[in-house]
């Protein structure tokens, strides 16, 4: 079992945290895609011609990349810190161990829902999400 146990409602209060950890990082990972994507670029134009770039445009975003990943990880062992479990860093898809009917489970949530509001089993994952159908 894991170190937390959630019920439906102790996950739901939880969100008041999760959910701006969460929604931060996965602004942080849009924005480092963002970053990953114009280094491609910069790499090819200055390879290249320059393109009007320079070797400190390219410094530039592998700064704030590297400032950009150290924020997602503080993001992650802070989710992780709460009991959660990270499955999804660009969809903040998260995961509240809990227990039903004496089985572990886990209450499932991501980034733009309301509530913590599917569980799935262990070994079921996103696609196997069902409504929690009990009560404390």
């Amino acid at each position: 079992m894991a170190e937390r146990s959630f019920t439906p409602d102790e996950a739901n209060n939880a969100l008041s945290e999760v959910r701006s950890v969460a929604e931060r990082l996965v602004a942080v990972r849009t924005r480092m895609r963002e970053l990953e994507r114009d280094q491609g670029q910069l790499v090819t134009a200055i390879g290249g011609n320059g393109g009007g770039y320079a070797a400190s445009d390219l410094n530039a975003a592998q700064s704030e990349l590297a400032s950009l990943a150290d924020a997602a990880l503080a993001c992650v062992e802070r989710l992780e810190e709460l009991g959660v479990v990270v499955k999804d860093l660009d969809l903040g898809l998260l995961d509240f161990p809990s227990e039903r009917d004496g089985e572990e489970v886990l209450l499932c949530w991501h980034v733009g829902e309301d509530s913590v509001a599917f569980w799935h089993g262990l070994e079921e994952g996103y696609a196997g999400r069902k409504p929690i159908d009990w009560s404390e």
